[in-house]
């Protein structure tokens, strides 16, 4: 299995009088850039927003609303990073989400079941969509971007018509919402769910590559054809990679329903798009076959601060909306430049 694998790197050269750095070793050098540029990024915003707010921008009661609110869109983005780097799309994580978490009222409040029980099929309920997701995609050959379409259409309907319209509240229950408003550390804001992300990231980075699941998203997402022809079962490997999505899109709906106390079937539109940016920034390539957990939570946070900055000063909702579309174009752009100079570093 691993030689089928390393059929998918790329070749180094072999010539006699060559000077070129390898091919690994070039990819590895623009990634490390890449991450880097999206420090250095997240640096310049965070201190603008310093300058703009010095009062209460770098405060901790405000780093600690940042953590909190990079939760939700970071686990999404670490799930949407192993499908992005197959060379896929997920746009249903954020209507997804808010379906989860209808779910867990429904489970938790409205079956009256165990927090724990509740919150596992939560959970579970993800990982059902992401196989539907992935059956859509593998087995049924549709593309990525129209079956996720399409399970964003249907996850946003069925929230609405699973909750009746209305939140569904946790009152008999505060425990769930302790998960992601209750401080584990005195005189710091710092909740269980924020723990759990932090953690999540560790698990997504050795999954990623240290396991066969991670390899097989690498080199599905660098020759397609050439990993099926090795003999690996791609439409299985493809399933799981969106079932694996499906479980970070639970856990966000647990977290994010914990942080209101409540179910709110509203909304989630436009959530997807915010980790897809951060995936994109990441250094993530929206061809496939590269990518790195890392640079996605340094996406993540950029993300996070962006609309934090801009809410603390006073921008209103609509411009921040304008500004967030303009990151999207741009983290594009970017990895539109970077696939060409690729391309270009591996002809010349």
């Amino acid at each position: 299995m691993n030689a089928e694998l390393a059929s998918a790197a790329p070749p180094q050269s072999t010539g006699p009088m060559t000077t070129q750095r390898p091919a690994g070793t070039r990819s590895r050098w623009r990634n490390s850039l890449q991450q880097l540029l999206a420090v250095a990024s997240l640096v310049i915003i965070v201190i603008v927003f310093a300058i703009i707010n010095p009062d209460s921008f770098l405060t901790l009661t405000n780093l600690s609303t940042i953590l909190t609110t990079v939760t939700t869109v970071g686990l999404l983005a670490l799930g949407v990073t192993f499908i992005i780097i197959t060379g896929g799309i997920d746009l249903s994580v954020g209507t997804g989400m808010i379906l989860c978490g209808v779910m867990a009222g429904v489970f938790i409040t409205n079956m009256g079941l165990p927090l724990p029980l509740g919150i596992a099929l939560t959970i579970g309920f993800g990982g059902l969509i992401g196989l539907i997701n992935g059956f859509n995609v593998a087995v049924l050959g549709l593309p990525s971007f129209i079956a996720t379409l399409g399970m964003m259409m249907v996850t946003q309907g069925l929230s609405l018509v699973i909750s009746g319209t209305k939140p569904i509240y946790f009152t008999d229950t505060p425990d769930f919402g302790a998960i992601m408003n209750a401080s584990l550390l005195p005189g710091m804001r710092l909740p269980l769910g924020t723990v759990l992300f932090l953690v999540l990231i560790v698990v997504s980075v050795v999954i990623l590559q240290r396991t066969l699941i991670g390899r097989t998203a690498f080199a599905i997402g660098s020759n397609e054809k050439a990993t099926r022809l090795s003999g690996v079962n791609v439409r299985a490997w493809l399933i799981s990679v969106y079932v694996l999505c499906g479980l970070f899109v639970g856990l966000a709906g647990v977290l994010a329903a914990s942080r209101l106390s409540s179910a709110q079937p509203t909304g989630g539109a436009g959530i997807e798009l915010q980790a897809i940016a951060a995936v994109i920034i990441g250094g993530t390539s929206l061809a496939g076959g590269r990518g790195s957990m890392i640079g996605t939570v340094i996406g993540a946070l950029i993300m996070a601060v962006l609309d934090n900055g801009l809410r603390m000063a006073g921008v209103a909702q609509e411009w921040q909306q304008v500004a967030i579309g303009v990151v999207v174009l741009l983290a594009v752009y970017l990895d539109i430049v970077r696939k060409k100079n690729s391309s270009t570093g591996a002809t010349g």
